[in-house]
C-alpha cells in the first residue's frame, strides 16, 4: 500500500476513534485545489450534519479533538505549525479553513518514503488494479503514407503511448493500434511523381535503405505538389493514377504496394527510436471496400441517406450537423473506412471502450461517428482524447507546402545539443558513451517536450 493511502486511512482511523462512531470514511477525503491550503482536506459538510452542529463548528471541533497540541519533541521547524505529535508522529500539521480540516504532510518523511518504495519496485512502483482489466484499444499515430512525418505526428504518437501506459499501469487491458491512411489522393501524387523520376533516372534512391526511401517519399510529395499547381494535364494523369491504385492490379498497383512498405519501415524506425510499440496496424485500404458495401446496408436501414446525389449522415436533431461519406462524384470520405474499422475493433476484440487519439480539429467528427455507431446499435464506449495542434509561429504547418518541422530535422538538432552539452560535462567520457548518454537525454527530452503542454 502507498503512503498516501496509508495516511488516508489513519486519518479516517483516528477522527472515527476520538468521535466514537464511524462516520468518517476515506472517500470524504478530497485533495485541496489550492495545494497551499493542504495535501489532504475533509469537507465537513455531511459530518456536520451528523454532529448536529455547522460545517465551521465540526471543523473546529475535530481540530480540537485530535489533540493537535505542538509537542514539545516536535521538530523545531515544525513548531509553528501545530505539528501533530502523539497522534500522527509528528508527520503531519493540521489547520482549518471555513468548513474544512487540513492536513500538511512533512515533505521531507513524504519524499523519503517515496524514493524508498520506488527504489523498491522499480518499475513496479504505482501499479494497481483499478482498471480490473477492462479491455480498452487506444489508437494513435495516424499517420499517412508517402508523406514527411511531422512533429505534429511526434505530439500525437508520445501522447498516446503516454496514455497507454498510464492506462496499463492502473489495471487495463491496453491494445495499443495505430491506423495508417495509405490511400487517397497524397499517394496518388506522390506515386505520379515518383514514377516520373524513375523514367528520368531521378530518383537517387536505389541505394538506401527502405527506412530512407520513406524519407525520400516525403520530399517527392512536397515536389509533386508544386509540380500539379496550375498543371492540369498533371492532375488528369494523377487522377488516372489513383484509379489504377484502386483496380488494386497493374504496374500502378505495384508500386503503391513497395513504396507503402517504404513508408512503415519509416514509421517502425520511428518507433524503435521512440521506444513505442503496437500491437496492430491497421491500414485504411483494408477497409474501403468492406465500407462501400457497408454504405449501402446503411442507407437500407436509414441510418445514411443520399442528398444531390451524396451520402450523407443526417445529424441535426443530436446537434451534430451533417456528415458525408460519399461524395457525388463516389469519392469515399474518412467514414467509410472508419466505420467498418470501428466494427472490427468491436467484434474482433470484444472492447469496452475504444480511445481515439487525435487533435481537437476531428472533436466533431468524432461525434458523428460515435452516434452512427449507436445508430447501428454498438453500445460500447467510444472516447476522444484531443490535443491542441502544433504550430509554427508563422502559422499551421502544411505537408502539401513543405511548411513543417520534420520529424528527422528535430531529432538532429536535439541530439547534436546532447552530445555538446553531454561532452562538456563529462570529459573523460569516450565518444560511444557520449552519444549513448545523447541518445538517452534527447529521445526523452523530445517525448516530455511534446506531452508536457
Amino acid at each position: 500500500m502507498y503512503l498516501l493511502n496509508k495516511i488516508k486511512q489513519k486519518i479516517v482511523k483516528e477522527i472515527n476513534k476520538e468521535l466514537g462512531k464511524e462516520l468518517v470514511q476515506v472517500s470524504d477525503l478530497v485533495y485541496p485545489a489550492d495545494l497551499k491550503m493542504g495535501d489532504i482536506s475533509l469537507p465537513c459538510f455531511k459530518l456536520a450534519k451528523e454532529l448536529g452542529k455547522n460545517p465551521v463548528e465540526a471543523a473546529k471541533l475535530l481540530k480540537n479533538l485530535l489533540d493537535i497540541r505542538c509537542p514539545k519533541t516536535a521538530p523545531p521547524q515544525f513548531a509553528a505549525a501545530n505539528w501533530g505529535g502523539a497522534v500522527f508522529g509528528h508527520r503531519m500539521s493540521f489547520s482549518v479553513v471555513g468548513p474544512y480540516l487540513n492536513f500538511n504532510i512533512n515533505k521531507e518523511y513524504l519524499a523519503q518514503n517515496v524514493i524508498n518504495k520506488i527504489s523498491k519496485l522499480k518499475n513496479k512502483y504505482g501499479l494497481n488494479k483499478n482498471g480490473k482489466e477492462k479491455k480498452v484499444m487506444i489508437e494513435y499515430s495516424n499517420a499517412n503514407t508517402h508523406k514527411e512525418y511531422h512533429i505534429g505526428h511526434l505530439r500525437n504518437i508520445c501522447y498516446g503511448d503516454a496514455v497507454n501506459k498510464i492506462l496499463s499501469a492502473n489495471g487495463y487491458d491496453i491494445i495499443p493500434v495505430s491506423y495508417i491512411n495509405d490511400f487517397g489522393s497524397h499517394v496518388a501524387k506522390t506515386l505520379w511523381n515518383c514514377s516520373l523520376r524513375i523514367r528520368n533516372q531521378e530518383s537517387g534512391i536505389r541505394n538506401l535503405s527502405d527506412a530512407q526511401k520513406g524519407v525520400i517519399l516525403g520530399e517527392i510529395y512536397v515536389d509533386a505538389t508544386k509540380k500539379v499547381e496550375n498543371n492540369q494535364k498533371a492532375k488528369q494523369e494523377i487522377a488516372l493514377f489513383m484509379k489504377k491504385i484502386k483496380s488494386r492490379q497493374g504496374a500502378e498497383y505495384e508500386l503503391w504496394k513497395k513504396t507503402r512498405n517504404w513508408s512503415m519501415a519509416y514509421f517502425n524506425k520511428i518507433y524503435d527510436e521512440l521506444g513505442i510499440k503496437f500491437k496492430k496496424t491497421f491500414y485504411e485500404s483494408e477497409f474501403i471496400n468492406d465500407g462501400l458495401k457497408l454504405v449501402d446496408k446503411l442507407l437500407e436501414k436509414k441510418v445514411l441517406k443520399k442528398s444531390k446525389g451524396a451520402v450523407i449522415a443526417d445529424l441535426e436533431k443530436y446537434n451534430l450537423g451533417i456528415l458525408v461519406c460519399l461524395r457525388s462524384d463516389k469519392t469515399a470520405l474518412y467514414p467509410v473506412a472508419d466505420i467498418p474499422l470501428a466494427i472490427e475493433k468491436f467484434g474482433k476484440y470484444s472492447l469496452d471502450t475504444s480511445i481515439y487519439v487525435v487533435d481537437i480539429r476531428q472533436s466533431l467528427y468524432l461525434k458523428q461517428l460515435s452516434k452512427i455507431l449507436e445508430l447501428m446499435g454498438y453500445k460500447q464506449e467510444v472516447m476522444h482524447l484531443g490535443y491542441d495542434v502544433v504550430k509554427l509561429p508563422t502559422g499551421m504547418m502544411s505537408s502539401r507546402t513543405g511548411n513543417v518541422i520534420t520529424y528527422e530535422d528535430l531529432k538532429k538538432q536535439i541530439l547534436q545539443k546532447a552530445e555538446q552539452e553531454t561532452a562538456q560535462k563529462h570529459p573523460d567520457w569516450n565518444k560511444l558513451k557520449i552519444k549513448k548518454t545523447a541518445k538517452k537525454i534527447g529521445f526523452g527530452a523530445m517525448k516530455f517536450e511534446m506531452i508536457k503542454v
